[in-house]
């Protein structure tokens, strides 16, 4: 570690497990190393993080029954040592357990897995939160007894042209493209995409070529891959990849897909496995191939991330409280254990 604060790291964790809430960590450029350097519990388990454009506000979910969405003045690169500070209260997201958050068009989204809704959530001038300005109410079930009886939108995210909302919904076994209305904060369906049932979609990444997006599934350890047509926000699956070996016999669930910087590969976390999984797509981007699985460095891999230059990956393993990273081989797309630091009950990491 050379000590230089090279980059900076945000870390998210259940404070009701334990975990510390919002760790900020320096990044060596180098080496690829976090170090802890300030942390704060302002809010009750912030599960999932994002950044403004800029990086000066950080959002945060509170994964609560009751709701809520918070922001906070993130400290430089120069000045990681300090603890992000809020700005204002928590805001209720009037929706229950959210898991995930998106920032478009001047507001924040939050998609709320208890409650099956997506809120969105005016950003004022000064990057605080404003009471919400709409819901989006999902419908709709599946046919798990036990984890698809209603609707559990699980992420939201903006399409790469900035046109479109996306959320992915576990319980309807469903994509929902929605358009946001930037002076009204209005959320609305377009259309929805219908997934195999049962397959419990839990998130989705987009190509950086921006023509294709790739569907982590949940309840059954799969990847569909989707035409996107940005022009009319049609999403539209066109095949499925296994994201674990046939011979694993371990009750495994999926957790995060991350699509490769340049575009030829795939990572999936495996929870249960406690995997990295490794595809490689074909030069359509529409063939994921698995490649292999490596250990995650930890057990239950709830997040993953690649640094800025898409040189590292990152895996938060929940479950036994670490952050640990991996230098990926450029050439097989294989990612290589490097390190690791202690973070209980981690949910999220985010770069900026």
């Amino acid at each position: 570690m050379s000590g230089r604060n090279d980059g900076r790291a945000f870390i998210g964790s259940f404070t009701s497990a334990g975990g510390r809430g919002i760790i900020a960590a320096a990044v060596d450029a180098e080496t690829g190393a976090l170090t802890e350097r300030a942390a704060t519990d302002a809010v009750a388990d912030p599960s999932f993080l994002a950044l403004a454009a800029d990086g000066s506000v950080l959002y945060a979910v509170s994964e609560q029954e009751e709701g809520a969405a918070a922001a906070f003045l993130a400290p430089a690169i120069a000045a990681v040592d300090a603890a992000p500070r809020l700005i204002g209260e928590p805001v209720p997201v009037c929706g229950a357990g959210p898991t995930h958050l998106a920032l478009a068009a001047g507001h924040l989204l939050t998609a709320n897995y208890g409650s099956g809704s997506v809120s969105v959530l005016p950003v004022g001038d000064d990057g605080g939160l404003r009471a919400v300005s709409g819901v989006l109410q999902h419908e709709g079930g599946g046919p798990d007894p036990d984890r698809q009886r209603g609707p559990h939108a699980h992420q939201v995210t903006a399409d790469p042209s900035g046109r479109w909302m996306l959320s992915t919904d576990l319980g309807t076994d469903s994509v929902r493209i929605c358009s946001l209305d930037a002076v009204s904060g209005e959320l609305t369906t377009h259309g929805e995409t219908a997934l195999r049932p049962g397959t419990g979609p839990r998130h989705l990444a987009f190509h950086p070529a921006g023509g294709h997006a790739y569907v982590l599934c949940e309840l059954e350890p799969t990847l569909t891959v989707c035409r996107w047509d940005a022009g009319r926000g049609v999403l539209e699956p066109v095949g499925e990849t296994s994201v674990l070996p046939d011979s694993v016999a371990v009750e495994s669930f999926a957790s995060e897909v991350v699509v490769a910087r340049d575009g030829r590969f795939v990572w999936v976390a495996n929870r249960g496995h406690d995997s990295i999984a490794v595809l490689a797509l074909d030069e359509t981007y529409e063939k994921a191939e698995l490649v292999t699985t490596v250990p995650c460095g930890g057990r239950w891999p709830r997040d993953l991330a690649l640094d800025p230059a898409g040189r590292r990956l990152y895996a938060a393993n929940e479950h036994s409280g670490d952050v640990t990273w991996f230098d990926i081989d450029q050439r097989t797309g294989v990612p290589v254990r490097a390190g690791s630091i202690e973070a209980p009950a981690a949910s999220c990491v985010i770069f900026g």
